[in-house]
């Protein structure tokens, strides 16, 4: 074996080293999807996170610009049981494998992934490492200690834009304004296809720019990190909530139920992938989503909470561990949901959000 993985609690994994020859440290974390790991590659909210692909076999269709979430790799390294760099399937334009190496991220095949993620389901989410066979195990070590934790950590700087930017709707939509922790690219041709005008600002932008835009409406991203840690942005929030509808989604659930007055909490083990059933307790419609989170909203699904915000329920529950999925506010006209409904990959259930929130704009 010519590389292995290491845990901040001590467990190895066995494998060999794919990609680029580099070692790597981060958040060893796993996701279910049985396809779509370029998306999750470029995917901002895996942002200093080495991704478990649950799945037997990565790379059979290979890699398109088309697929991909963001200009570039965001996630810090892959493991995988089985890799393959077929560059030959309908509309793939590199092998998997060579990707990687081109992009200078580091991989590991050969890794019994059922192993790792039964441990990671109970041990929870750690630090770890993709290591090549000759670094020292106590060098491995002290790498994967200086790694910082999730928790605490602002990640939204490091992945928004550097400069306001502008995507055209096809057709006569509203203008959303954006603050932009982690946006991905079938989000914006979401809202572009509807019509929708999307234009996207770093996060850090203050809330009375974003007003003086004068837009129909505020989208809260997606995006990695630590909610808890984004307190400018949630005031942001409470300011712009007073003003025009506003929608969220994961990360941007998590910074307006936060600003309603909820708290967060990170999971033990987070939801990433494909199949997470999430009900809608208003009317007990069940779909099946797309997720990629590590942190959570704290309450009891059906709850009607009183904030400075006004009423807010919290709407939307998991149906395999009872966190809060979605929260709309009574008396503004703004809600979120934890999950993705542009699901990018599948499965497609919710995309439908999507229209209620351009419908909300309209009513508004």
């Amino acid at each position: 074996m010519s590389a292995y993985v290491l845990l901040e609690d001590g467990v190895r994994f066995d494998g060999e080293a794919v990609g680029a020859p580099r070692s790597v440290t981060g958040e060893v974390v796993f996701t279910t999807g049985m396809s779509g790991y370029q998306e999750s590659m470029s995917d901002p909210s895996f942002a200093r996170q080495i991704i478990t692909f649950t799945t037997a076999h990565v790379g059979n269709y290979g890699v398109s610009e088309s697929a991909m979430e963001s200009g570039r790799i965001h996630a810090a390294g892959a493991i995988m049981r089985s890799a393959a760099d077929y560059d030959d399937a309908p509309r793939a334009e590199q092998g998997w494998l060579s990707w990687l190496a081109a992009n200078g991220i580091s991989g590991i095949a050969e890794v019994d992934t059922r192993a790792l993620v039964r441990h990671i389901r109970s041990a929870g989410a750690m630090r770890g490492g993709i290591f090549a066979a000759d670094v020292p195990v106590s060098e491995a070590r002290e790498r994967i200690a200086a790694e910082p934790s999730m928790v605490g950590r602002d990640l939204a700087r490091e992945v928004t834009i550097g400069q306001p930017t502008r995507y055209e709707g096809e057709g006569d939509g509203p203008t959303i304004v954006a603050l932009d922790t982690g946006i991905k690219r079938s989000i914006i041709r979401n809202f572009t296809s509807r019509g929708a005008t999307l234009e996207i600002y770093p996060c850090t932008t203050p809330a009375d720019e974003l007003l003086a835009r004068d837009p129909d409406g505020f989208f809260l991203v997606p995006g990695p990190g630590d909610p808890a840690a984004l307190g400018y942005i949630v005031e942001n929030i409470r300011t712009l909530l007073h003003r025009k509808p506003v929608f969220g989604i994961c990360l941007g659930h998590q910074l307006l139920s936060r600003a309603a007055g909820l708290e967060t909490f990170k999971l033990p083990f987070g939801h990433r992938g494909a199949n997470h059933p999430v009900k809608d307790v208003r009317t007990g419609r069940i779909a099946i989503t797309s997720q990629n989170h590590g942190f959570a909203v704290k309450g009891q699904a059906g709850e009607i909470i009183e904030s400075e915000l006004g009423a807010a329920q919290l709407t939307h529950v998991n149906l395999y561990d009872g966190t809060i999925e979605g929260i709309r506010l009574l008396d503004v006209p703004a809600g979120c949901v934890q999950y993705h409904p542009e699901a990018g990959p599948g499965p497609n259930d919710s995309l439908h959000l999507f229209d209620e929130f351009i419908e909300a704009i309209a009513n508004a």
